[in-house]
């Protein structure tokens, strides 16, 4: 059986009020463990939930998703509580996580006529720019090596088993983002949206961020952070104080 999508830290309890949530859907290759400590630095006040695509960490066991159509329907099937509830939420992605977490953010506006009061996407191409021949994701090692990299690992801290453990997520996520299809007709994301980049970052340039503006609906805004592709991963102390003030503004409206 397959265990759920969304994971949070510490898990939810019936008793506890419904808290902010800021739901974070992790770049290709990776589970969304590494938003647990995000939980910690926001504080108690702030439910961060992440998005856990089968076949990596607790969901090392279950099959691979086979298109984007399938996670963005499981994800907000799980989230129906928290978009049906009124409680803020905020929707971030970093790299892959930021165009399913466009589509995420599309799907509940649909379904629930209520979509999140922000969608945040970080080192992210435009849509547009994910459809068509060679535009899917890197699958091969150096991607890996930057992805190790930008978690304080190098090639040693890997053995041969665990590197191809790793790759072999990284290709399956290369393999799902090659069934994305775009529908321009559908319209753009109904909230405001921010596109985030790394100033060094040699794969996402900031005329590339810029094109973000055509899908957000609701408002847009582009900021530069130092560092490449993996920024948020390098200084999250540079970009948690910033999602913090978009779940206190979507508190306050």
């Amino acid at each position: 059986m397959s265990r759920p999508w969304l994971v949070s830290w510490p898990p939810p309890s019936g008793a506890a009020p419904p808290r902010p949530t800021l739901l974070c859907l992790p770049q290709a290759g990776a589970g969304c463990g590494q938003f647990r400590s995000w939980q910690d630095a926001l504080g108690p006040e702030v439910s961060v939930v992440g998005v856990q695509l089968p076949g990596r960490e607790n969901r090392f066991t279950d099959p691979p998703a086979r298109t984007v159509e399938e996670v963005v329907g499981a994800v907000v099937a799980e989230l129906a509580g928290v978009a049906g509830s009124g409680v803020p939420l905020v929707v971030f992605g970093n790299s892959f996580g930021g165009l399913l977490g466009y589509e995420i953010t599309r799907a509940l506006g649909g379904r629930y006529g209520r979509a999140p009061d922000a969608l945040v996407v970080a080192a992210c191409r435009p849509p547009g720019m994910w459809t068509g021949a060679g535009r899917g994701l890197t699958e091969g090692e150096d991607e890996l090596a930057r992805l190790l990299a930008a978690r304080g690992l190098g090639d040693d801290d890997l053995d041969e088993d665990s590197r191809e453990l790793a790759l072999e997520v990284l290709r399956h996520d290369a393999r799902l983002s090659l069934t994305y299809t775009h529908d321009a007709a559908a319209g753009g994301a109904p909230c405001p949206v921010e596109a985030w980049g790394g100033r060094d970052d040699g794969t996402v340039t900031p005329e590339q961020l810029a094109g973000w503006r055509e899908h957000a609906a609701a408002g847009f805004r582009r900021r530069l952070f130092p560092g490449g592709h993996y920024f948020c991963l390098e200084r999250p102390g540079a970009v948690l104080p910033l999602l913090r003030e978009r779940l206190r503004e979507a508190t306050r409206v």
